[in-house]
C-alpha cells in the first residue's frame, strides 16, 4: 500500500472539525473547477473564431499554389502537364493568371486583379457556393464574376447589356510609350455573377474565363502566372511538393493554404496564446486558494503528523501526504470543469444558446487538443502550488 496516497485520499474526502477549514476548502475546489471550465471554454471559442476567420480564406484559397519564382507568368508545356496528372495525391488541379488590371464602368474606375481560370476552377475552390447573385461564368466567354464589394463601388448589376465593363490591361514591352491609349490592350466584358466572401475580398478579384485573361495579357496559348491544386484528404504534401519542384527544375515556389494566409495565422495564433496565458493567470490566482488551505490542514493535523512522525514516517513522506493531497484535487477539480465546459460548448454547438447576430451563433469547436491542453495546464499548476504548500512540514513544525 502507497501510506501517503492513502493517508492523502483519507484527507481529502474527510471534513475537518473546523468549519472554516472546511469552507477554504470547498472555495479552492470551486475555484479550480471555474477555472478549469472557463479555460476550456475560452480555448473552443477561439478555436471556433479560427476556423469561422479562415473559412472566408478558404473558399478561394487552394491547398497548394503554384507561381513562377523568377517571373510573373511561365510556360506549362504538356510535358509537365502529363507529369502533373501522374503525381499520387493530387485531386485536381486548375491553371489562372492573376494581374492588376484598370476597371472602367460609366464615370467610376478601379484597379484591381483580374484572375483569369479555367473549367476546371469550381472544382479545386468551392467559389460557386459563395455567389451572391447570378451564375458563374462560362468558357470561352467574355463573362465575368465580379465581387459584392466592387459592385457596390461601381452601383453595378449583372447582365447589364447597355452599360459594359471595361478592362484595361498595359501591354508588355520596354521603352517610353508616346501615345498613351496604345499602352493599355482594351476589352468590355459582362458580368453575370457576384460573390461574396469578406470585405476584404470582395474587392480583391474579378473572375474572369482563361483565354479571354491571356488576350488581353497578350499571353501564349500555354502561358500561364499560377497552378492551384486540390490535395486528395490526408495526402503528404511534401512528396508532392517534391515532385512538382523536380518536374519545373526547382524554378518554383509552392505554399500552402497558412503560407497564402501567412499573416492572418500568425494573428489568430497569437490572439489564441494571449487568451490562453491570461486564463492561466487566472488559474494561478485561484490555486492560492488551494495552498492556503493545505497549509491550514497542516496546521490543523499537526498533532496526528508528529504521531505519524514518531512512528516512523520520515518529513520526505509527510510532505508526500499533502502534495499528493494537492494535485488530486487539482485532478478531481480539473475533470469536473472539464465535463462542465464540455457540456457547454457541446450545448453551443448543437443548440446555438448564444448568437453574434440573429442568425449567425457564436462559433466553438469541440477539440481533444484543448481538453490535453487544459487538464496539462491544471495538473502542472496545481502540482506547483501542492509542492508550494507541502513544503511547509518540516521538523521545526511538529517540535
Amino acid at each position: 500500500m502507497n501510506f501517503p496516497l492513502y493517508i492523502a485520499k483519507r484527507y481529502i474526502f474527510s471534513s475537518s472539525k473546523n468549519n472554516a477549514i472546511n469552507i477554504i476548502n470547498r472555495i479552492a475546489s470551486m475555484g479550480i473547477i471555474v477555472g478549469t471550465m472557463a479555460l476550456f471554454v475560452v480555448l473552443s471559442v477561439f478555436s471556433g473564431l479560427k476556423v469561422f476567420s479562415l473559412s472566408f480564406t478558404n473558399e478561394i484559397d487552394p491547398d497548394l499554389k503554384l507561381t513562377n519564382t523568377y517571373g510573373k507568368s511561365f510556360l506549362l508545356t504538356p510535358d509537365q502537364e502529363n507529369q502533373i496528372k501522374k503525381i499520387n495525391g493530387v485531386a485536381s488541379y486548375t491553371k489562372i493568371i492573376e494581374e492588376r488590371v484598370l476597371f472602367l464602368f460609366k464615370d467610376k474606375q478601379q484597379v484591381t486583379y483580374l484572375k483569369g481560370v479555367d473549367s476546371v476552377y469550381p472544382v479545386v475552390n468551392d467559389i460557386k457556393k459563395k455567389l451572391f447573385n447570378g451564375q458563374w461564368l462560362k468558357s470561352d466567354s467574355y463573362q465575368v464574376v465580379i465581387g459584392y464589394g466592387l459592385a457596390q463601388n461601381f452601383s453595378m448589376g449583372i447582365l447589364d447589356f447597355e452599360n459594359p465593363l471595361q478592362v484595361f490591361a498595359p501591354k508588355p514591352g520596354k521603352g517610353a510609350i508616346e501615345n498613351p491609349e496604345e499602352a493599355f490592350t482594351k476589352t468590355d466584358v459582362l458580368p453575370v455573377g457576384i460573390y461574396s466572401i469578406s470585405e476584404d475580398l470582395d474587392s480583391k478579384y474579378v473572375f474572369a474565363d482563361l483565354a479571354l485573361a491571356q488576350e488581353l495579357l497578350m499571353y501564349k496559348p500555354n502561358q500561364i502566372s499560377g497552378i492551384e491544386f486540390k490535395l486528395k484528404e490526408n495526402a503528404d504534401e511534401g512528396p508532392i511538393k517534391a515532385q512538382l519542384n523536380s518536374i519545373f527544375k526547382n524554378k518554383i515556389t509552392l505554399k500552402n493554404r497558412a503560407q497564402l494566409n501567412e499573416s492572418l495565422y500568425k494573428m489568430l495564433n497569437t490572439e489564441n496564446i494571449a487568451v490562453y496565458l491570461i486564463f492561466t493567470l487566472v488559474i494561478i490566482v485561484a490555486l492560492f486558494n488551494l495552498i492556503g488551505a493545505l497549509i491550514m490542514m497542516i496546521l490543523e493535523k499537526k498533532g496526528n503528523l508528529k504521531t505519524l512522525f514518531n512512528l516512523g514516517t520520515d518529513i520526505t513522506g509527510l510532505r508526500k501526504i499533502f502534495l499528493l493531497q494537492g494535485t488530486l484535487l487539482s485532478v478531481f477539480g480539473g475533470l469536473i470543469g472539464l465535463a462542465l465546459g464540455i457540456v457547454l460548448v457541446l450545448l453551443q454547438q448543437k443548440f446555438e444558446l448564444i448568437m453574434i447576430t440573429p442568425t449567425l451563433a457564436y462559433p466553438v469547436v469541440f477539440t481533444i487538443e484543448n481538453v490535453l491542453i487544459v487538464m496539462t495546464t491544471i495538473i502542472s499548476l496545481g502540482f506547483v502550488a501542492s509542492l508550494i504548500a507541502s513544503s511547509r512540514v518540516s521538523k521545526k513544525l511538529l517540535d
